[in-house]
């Protein structure tokens, strides 16, 4: 298509950080006009993408009142991981291997707000994208749009999580918590290709019956009986499907009083792996302050007379510190997607005009697995 022929399209805006996601929302959030990406003004090895699907994840929220690890800088367009349709190509990129039309996903360590080089505020919530040819990948065989824009960062978390740190085997039991979320559905995928009896926990029998469906051998409600925000004991439940053992691993990433009764819950031995604390967002601090007022705290009493190994699993930062251990985790991902045994969830999909509507379902947990936009 000749530029002369591409269509003004539309972003959001992030103008400013907020004091939470929820004020983000309300007040720092825009829909904008925007004119397809100038070739003349883009480097030799870039590629324009008409995006087609954007992944609305957790870490879009976070970033949004500065409260995740990595703030790019203002103003950006959120969207950490998005799929769409090659539309240029610089001078640099083979055309043999990417002509203009090709189905792509692009790669959002590389590319995109939690990206760290010259491509942070082009990310997924708009009509068109620029990114790297390193960050462009074919879609995936067999994966629709909103699909592939729903892998990397969900299945990469889950296999470092429970792989690379947990080292989860075959015929162990894992505890999944939140489990109808992205990454949490993901680490039952994960588990289950693996061998691993898996226990998935949630708040709502609905969400639940999913991630049944989707492979989990056993679900459990951790919501408190009487209605509050509380949790229930759940220990006596797991240690029932255990024979009384208790787990071998815990997939921790919800944190709050969800954790505290997980210790009760695991083997002699066993590993605890934190990959995220959904419960209690605003441990840190709103508008970007560094520093965690509000972290979560675990009684060392029990962590010690369980001879428990706690390991937190942050799966970006960890990559940013030893590159190494990416390529075969992605290897291993593509390999259970070429083959038919792994393909992400996606409940919810709105277009790109319903932005806060859709980031307000993946705020409020209605979403199961995956949330996209679809710009139009």
């Amino acid at each position: 298509m000749e530029q002369s022929a591409w269509k003004t399209g539309q972003r959001v805006v992030v103008s400013e950080f907020a004091e939470d996601p929820a004020e983000a929302l309300d007040r720092n959030l825009c829909l904008v006009n925007m004119e397809a990406p100038n070739p003349a003004q883009l480097g030799p090895s870039d590629v324009i993408v008409r995006v087609r699907s954007a992944a609305v994840g957790w870490v879009d929220l976070l970033m949004t009142s500065g409260q995740y690890q990595h703030m790019p800088a203002l103003p950006y367009t959120p969207g950490l991981e998005y799929a769409g349709e090659v539309l240029w190509t610089g001078s640099e990129v083979p055309k043999a291997a990417l002509p203009v039309g090709t189905a792509v996903l692009v790669d959002g360590l590389l590319a995109g707000p939690r990206s760290l080089g010259a491509y942070q505020s082009y990310g997924g919530f708009a009509s068109y994208a620029v990114a790297p040819y390193a960050a462009i990948r074919p879609l995936p065989q067999g994966l629709s749009f909103d699909e592939s824009c729903s892998l990397l960062g969900s299945y990469e978390t889950a296999y470092h999580c429970l792989i690379h740190c947990g080292r989860l085997q075959k015929g162990e039991t894992v505890l999944i918590h939140g489990a109808s979320g992205s990454t949490g559905l993901a680490a039952v995928h994960i588990a289950k290709l693996i061998g691993a009896t898996v226990i998935a926990t949630g708040r709502s029998e609905e969400k639940l019956a999913v991630v049944k469906s989707q492979g989990a051998d056993h679900v459990l409600s951790c919501r408190s009986l009487d209605g509050s925000a509380g949790v229930r004991r759940f220990r006596d439940d797991v240690k029932a499907l255990t024979g009384g053992l208790g787990v071998d691993v815990v997939y921790d990433g919800v944190g709050g009083e969800i954790s505290l009764e997980s210790l009760r819950c695991v083997k002699f031995g066993a590993r605890y792996l934190i990959v995220g604390w959904a419960a209690t967002p605003n441990v840190a601090r709103g508008k970007g302050g560094r520093g965690a007022p509000n972290a979560n705290q675990l009684p060392t009493n029990l962590i010690m007379m369980k001879s428990l190994t706690v390991q937190g699993c942050p799966m970006v930062l960890s990559t940013l510190a030893s590159p190494a251990i990416r390529p075969p985790r992605l290897a291993q991902i593509f390999k259970w997607v070429e083959s038919g045994v792994l393909r992400p969830y996606v409940s919810h999909s709105f277009p790109l005009t319903e932005f806060r509507a859709a980031m307000r379902a993946k705020w409020h947990g209605e979403v199961i697995g995956g949330c996209v936009l679809h710009p139009e």
